[in-house]
């Protein structure tokens, strides 16, 4: 391919470090920021990759328009403003720069902290007034305080290294991190309940997923010590905004310092943002010039290197290998990454240990990227800014131990994936195999063997092998106009604990999953979207 060809639209602003980088590897640049969804859907069939950082919006209408396209870059952490799902169908890389902006984001949030904790902005706010209220405007020192961190990943960990030093306690609640790695920090690892209790000021810094949408809510908000600060820098609907009003009315929740919401922009007449117990910023996180020039170099070099040399680096849709070696390994790849997204979704507790084995055909292959797909998958629900190239070194910075082994043959299956994830006594195993070389399966979950599809959305139950289980279940589903497209069931022993696999025709939220595991004989339920 010669570089001269190869056509780069910046659509939002960027550095001119980056832009030089970009130039001087001769790729054609065009920059046209603010564009209009129209406008951009117009243009963008003539560009070989495209580059935004958060304003705009890479929607599915515009991607689909993109039929040069090869690359979405993000300058930035975040891609929920790029329809990822759109450009994986498209064939189109989605990169992001993970680690450029985690210093900015932390040290905005220890700004936050203090704000709330000394009254700033409504202290500048009511002397702009021309008042003096001094003694209205009583604060609380942040030293000997305890600040619970939820979810110690590339920014929370910085977060609590700066509170430390500032003489603070630092508790933390993440699964993914093992309590040996936390203490080194100088942070007491904690059950989700323990640091609400304990904690004087909460700092959010877990990624938007499924699990911890409105993970701040009424219920939660009400087990905190009263008149606890919070700060979120991290997504908005981690926090449900309706709640955090009424906990701050009643006072449950003294103050809050809030960067991200619901909607963003935010309305003008949004009530958190009006209420003089918040101190309001509009995702400033990742604003400082330093963060800015990083995270758009990063996206730069990274460009650059897929142009000239064909290597995929940050990720969030494609291994980081060359396109001719993941095609050969597709099948693998999906069987792989979902095997570690069920055996995630069915673990509860701090992954001390990845152990993956490969047997037969498979082991014949480089299982290099295989190995970062399971440790991507394992690790994301809780980790923001993991992916392919990421994953070995985010496992091991949170002190989680890799073991990968290989076998020639397998008495039963041509290949055999098995993945274990341990911590201490406790540990879950998965069991999966391709059916005709291409179709992923699971075999075996722990001790029960049970042959499933590994696609779609799999509502994955534990329950006790008891008369009557499935039907009042698939009662719950029918009442919900939720259709069930297949069931796969395996037990221990006959009355004792059972798995229950149903593919169902669509998503189901919270309420659905709680009211089935309310059901008689029922241990767990979990929503695992796969692949």
């Amino acid at each position: 391919m010669k570089a001269e060809k190869i056509k780069v639209l910046i659509a939002d602003q960027l550095s001119d470090k980056a832009i030089e980088i970009l130039k001087s590897n001769k790729l054609a640049v065009d920059i046209k920021t603010g564009l209009k969804a129209e406008d951009l859907e117009a243009i963008i069939g003539d560009y070989d990759a495209l580059v935004v950082r958060s304003a705009t919006k890479a929607t599915k209408g515009i991607i689909e328009k993109a039929d040069k396209l090869r690359i979405i870059g993000r300058a930035g952490i975040g891609v929920d403003n790029v329809d990822v799902a759109t450009a994986t169908e498209k064939g189109v890389i989605v990169m992001n720069t993970p680690q450029g902006n985690a210093l900015a984001a932390a040290e905005h949030s220890i700004a936050l902290m203090f704000a709330a904790a000394r009254n700033v902005a409504e202290a500048d706010r009511t002397m702009k007034e021309g008042k003096w209220e001094k003694k209205a405007l009583m604060g609380t020192e942040i030293f000997e305080k305890t600040l619970g961190v939820i979810g110690i990943g590339n920014i929370g960990i910085l977060v609590a290294e700066k509170a430390l030093a500032l003489g603070m306690r630092v508790i933390a609640y993440d699964l993914y991190v093992s309590q040996e790695f936390a203490e080194s920090k100088g942070i007491k690892l904690v059950d989700f309940n323990t640091l609400l209790k304990e904690s004087d000021f909460i700092a959010v810094h877990v990624p938007l997923v499924k699990e911890t949408r409105n993970l701040l809510n009424k219920e939660t908000l009400a087990k905190t010590k009263k008149g606890v600060i919070i700060v979120n820098v991290a997504r908005g609907p981690i926090v449900n905004e309706k709640d955090l009003l009424a906990a701050l009315e009643s006072g449950q929740v003294a103050k809050a310092g809030l960067d991200v919401f619901d909607e963003e922009p935010t309305p003008k007449d949004n009530p958190l943002v009006l209420s003089t117990k918040t101190v309001c910023t509009p995702h400033l996180g990742a604003s400082t010039k330093e963060a800015q020039d990083k995270v758009a170099i990063d996206i730069a070099n990274q460009i650059v290197d897929y142009f000239k040399n064909g290597v995929i680096k940050n990720s969030v849709n494609a291994p980081s290998v060359s396109l001719e070696v993941a095609k050969q390994i597709a099948p693998y790849l999906t069987l792989a990454e979902n095997l570690g997204k069920i055996v995630s979704g069915i673990t509860d507790f701090p992954i001390e240990e990845i152990l993956v084995n490969y047997m037969g055909d498979i082991s014949k292959m480089d299982t290099k990227v295989l190995s970062q797909g399971i440790i991507k998958n394992v690790l994301i629900a809780q980790v923001e800014g993991v992916n392919y190239v990421n994953a070995p070194l985010v496992a091991k910075s949170r002190g989680i131990k890799i073991v990968e082994s290989k076998s020639a043959e397998h008495p039963d299956f041509t290949s055999l994936l098995s993945i274990t994830v341990k911590a201490g006594k406790k540990q879950n195993t998965i069991e999966g195999t391709l059916l005709g070389k291409k179709e992923p399966r699971l075999i075996k979950v722990n001790n029960i063997y049970v042959e499933a599809d590994l696609s779609g959305h799999t509502l994955f139950i534990y329950n006790n092998d008891k008369p009557g289980v499935i039907a009042s279940i698939s009662n719950i589903l029918y009442k919900k106009a939720i259709n069930i497209g297949g069931m796969h069931f395996g037990r221990e022993t006959e009355g004792g604990l059972a798995v229950s696999l149903l593919d169902l025709d669509k998503t189901v939220d919270d309420s659905v999953i709680k009211e089935i595991e309310s059901l008689p004989n029922i241990i767990s339920a979990k929503l695992i979207d796969l692949q």
